[in-house]
């Protein structure tokens, strides 16, 4: 805590950050430098018909959501580590009651309004216990009813990504991805925006196609037939002992099946599935 404040700084603290988020993301040394091109495509459990973008919780609409269309306030590294994303720093009172996050500056989503706090009270005023303000444009300011020291870990799951308020349902975001078709419960198919702020650091597909397939033998077949690139998976099946996929974290208890023509960092995060929901983000074409 700074001398004098009643603020604990959580800012996040990089050195030389676009080369420190470079090696971070990629794993650089392991996996060899990122290439940009190509078409991700993932078949996913959780889809439903009645998926929109503003309901559906299943996998399909997380990785949507999260993994392509939107950001959020913070995300986790796949080393576990909390970094910034729409927020670039943050501070608590001594309380833990009070948050201040400081966003960045000249973004925009997929429509090109600019990002701003109102846009973040929008969509975060109704999913957490207290008051959400903007006292600038570039400030937002959490004041909670109970004391919470994780909060800013709390506000990089997926279901508080943060939308335009000017839109709030329509599928535009700030994210590497820009949707371009949605047919819910059945398909999705992105491209990446053209400019973003994480350029050079992140987003390495020109797109990214997500298929609904509930059956997990067909998404199994699907990968095993070369159609897809990646699957969610719980058994591995047919695909055990296939020298082209990649049976992740193991054989005997896989969350994920990749072919190996996809290239991942050193480190995949093992909080949620494809790599924390963040698989077109972080991984490329080898």
């Amino acid at each position: 805590m700074s001398r004098g404040s009643a603020f604990l700084d959580r800012r996040a603290v990089f050195s030389s950050a676009a080369a420190a988020a470079l090696l971070a993301a990629t794993g650089v040394g392991a996996a060899g430098v990122p290439t940009r091109g190509g078409r991700l495509r993932m078949a996913l459990s959780g889809g439903s018909r009645s998926d929109s973008w503003s309901q559906g919780d299943g996998l399909f609409m997380q990785v949507a959501r999260q993994g392509l269309i939107y950001d959020t306030l913070t995300e986790v590294a796949a080393d576990g580590t909390l970094r910034a994303e729409l927020a670039l720093g943050w501070q608590a009172s001594a309380d833990a009651r009070i948050w201040d996050f400081d966003l960045r500056r000249g973004v925009h989503f997929h429509d090109n309004a600019a990002f701003t706090a109102m846009d973040a009270v929008a969509s975060l005023r109704d999913l957490v216990a207290g008051e959400v303000s903007a006292p600038r444009p570039d400030k937002l300011r959490i004041t909670l009813e109970m004391p919470n020291v994780g909060l800013p870990l709390m506000l990089s799951g997926p279901e508080y990504v943060i939308r335009p308020a000017h839109a709030p349902g329509a599928g535009i975001g700030t994210g590497l991805y820009q949707l371009r078709r949605f047919r819910p419960g059945q398909q999705l198919l992105a491209t990446r925006a053209a400019c973003h702020y994480r350029d050079g650091t992140a987003g390495w597909f020109d797109e990214v196609e997500l298929t609904s397939i509930p059956s997990e033998p067909v998404r199994g077949q699907a990968l095993g037939e070369y159609l897809v690139d990646a699957v969610d998976i719980r058994d591995a099946g047919a695909l055990a002992g296939l020298p082209d996929i990649d049976l992740m974290p193991d054989a005997r208890q896989p969350v994920q099946a990749v072919s190996n023509a996809v290239a991942q960092p050193a480190q995949v995060s093992p909080l949620r599935p494809l790599d924390n929901l963040r698989a077109a983000e972080r991984w490329w074409f080898a």
